[in-house]
């Protein structure tokens, strides 16, 4: 029974990632801060996620499939690049939205879509904000003011981690990707205990880090003095509704 809590738990979390991935499996190579990469093993005495099997069996209790979303205020999608080989630049999406569909008699067959409004990207430099969303160099707002994701397969390369492939769409073009996720938890919400409105909330939380090549999505501006190798970084929160 423990070992099929946890592997519903572990799938929970897998199909929460978020859609920014790589189309060759994730490298090992360091993000733009904060956890190591996903796909990698978790140091020696990591804690198992908090309050995972207690969640797993609540949802496992209620029939059919149950809907998560994602908590926009809690999730960032982060990316960079190499600049003329003098440094990694950087910037955000603050615009993420998206759902979990998820069985928990059929946790691989969790199906996850994700939004980003590709004008709410923010790089701390006015001047190239306004080029990366005012000029069809890099996006075509006009006609493709969304970055979609929409999940396919949901696989377990440990207790902790696993991969999402799915389907990415950038201005219009669709590749299969894939990302490397790390579940940080899944329970009752730490603060349900101090904040009514927290209480019997059932949250989720994943990184995940994967690099991709931006020219895959007819992104080939000022390559190769600007990298074609993005590097992303995620961290999301979802709720279950």
């Amino acid at each position: 029974m423990r070992r099929e809590l946890r592997r519903r738990g572990t799938a929970v979390a897998l199909a929460c990632a978020l859609a920014i991935a790589t189309p060759a499996v994730a490298q090992d190579t360091p993000g733009t801060g904060g956890p190591a990469p996903a796909g990698t093993h978790a140091p020696a005495g990591t804690p198992a996620p908090a309050g995972a099997p207690a969640a797993v069996a609540a949802l496992a209790e209620l029939p059919g499939p149950q809907l998560f979303v994602f908590d926009s205020k809690h999730t960032e999608v982060r990316a960079s690049w190499d600049h003329l080989g003098l440094s990694r630049q950087s910037a955000e999406f603050g615009d993420v939205s998206g759902k979990l569909e998820l069985d928990p008699d059929k946790p691989e067959e969790a199906k996850v879509e994700v939004k980003i409004r590709v004008a709410s990207i923010a790089s701390g430099v006015a001047s190239l904000d306004q080029h990366l969303v005012r000029t069809k160099d890099y996006f075509d707002v006009q006609a493709h003011p969304e970055i979609k994701f929409v999940s396919r397969q949901v696989r377990s390369t440990g207790v902790k981690t696993g991969e999402l492939t799915g389907d990415l769409t950038i201005n219009g073009i669709t590749k299969p990707v894939t990302l490397a996720v790390v579940w940080n938890f899944l329970g009752p919400h730490p603060l349900g205990t101090v904040n009514p409105a927290y209480k019997d909330v059932v949250a989720a939380g994943f990184t995940a880090r994967t690099q991709i090549l931006r020219s895959e999505w007819g992104i080939s501006r000022f390559i190769p003095l600007v990298s074609d190798e993005i590097r992303i970084a995620i961290d999301a929160e979802l709720r279950r509704q």
